[in-house]
């Protein structure tokens, strides 16, 4: 794991068919990929799923900050 501290990386992710890139800071992309390894998914299926919840909220994030969040919300359950 690199510095928390360090600034958002940014990567592309195929999500339905379609690609985006999502910035995020190091220390999210090391939790998204253990969370995708915990749940034996690909990080893309993983993003898919979390874009498709965040696209139902009321006031829908951005999709990287869905991302964290939802991270978060793993953590703390």
């Amino acid at each position: 794991m690199t510095t928390p501290y360090h600034p958002p990386l940014k990567r592309s992710i195929a999500i339905a068919g379609h690609k985006t890139s999502i910035s995020l800071e190091p220390v999210f992309w090391d939790a998204l990929r253990a969370a995708a390894e915990g749940e034996g998914v690909a990080i893309n299926a993983l993003v898919a799923r979390i874009d498709a919840e965040r696209i139902q909220a009321e006031t829908p994030p951005g999709l990287a900050s869905a991302i964290r969040v939802w991270l978060v919300a793993r953590e703390m359950s």
